[in-house]
């Protein structure tokens, strides 16, 4: 009999989530690209395919059970949101209009709202 009183997670569980940090790591990865001065392509396609990653996992992840706070909520729903704006800052690096650093502005809001979300939905768990 074990100790652990809470349940394994499932496989899809497990495997949204190793989507989702393959992708976050994936667009950190493109972003310190063009420090190395690595090609501008390189770049694109690595920070796509890191997006789409992330969008898969973030999307492919169950939803949690039980009763929530209002607050939990909303922080989960503006990580999902922080996903998308990855999204936006992809099709920034394709778009022909865009400045250099366009993609770095969305990167970098994205980064933001993640690693706020992180925290405050530990925070939030451990008042509940």
């Amino acid at each position: 009999m074990s100790n652990n009183p809470t349940p394994s997670p499932s496989p899809r569980a497990v495997a949204a989530a190793v989507a989702l940090n393959v992708g976050l790591l994936a667009i950190v990865a493109a972003t310190m690209l063009p420090l190395f001065h690595q090609p501008v392509t390189t770049v694109r396609w690595i920070y796509v395919a890191g997006t789409l990653l992330a969008i898969a996992g973030r999307f492919a992840a169950p939803a949690p059970r039980g009763e929530l706070p209002f607050r939990v909520k909303r922080l989960l729903r503006l990580e999902t949101w922080s996903t998308i704006i990855f999204a936006v800052g992809a099709f920034f690096l394709f778009y022909p209009k865009a400045g250099a650093t366009d993609w770095i502005a969305f990167t970098l809001a994205g980064g933001f709202l993640q690693a706020y979300t992180s925290i405050m939905i530990q925070r939030a768990m451990r008042k509940k």
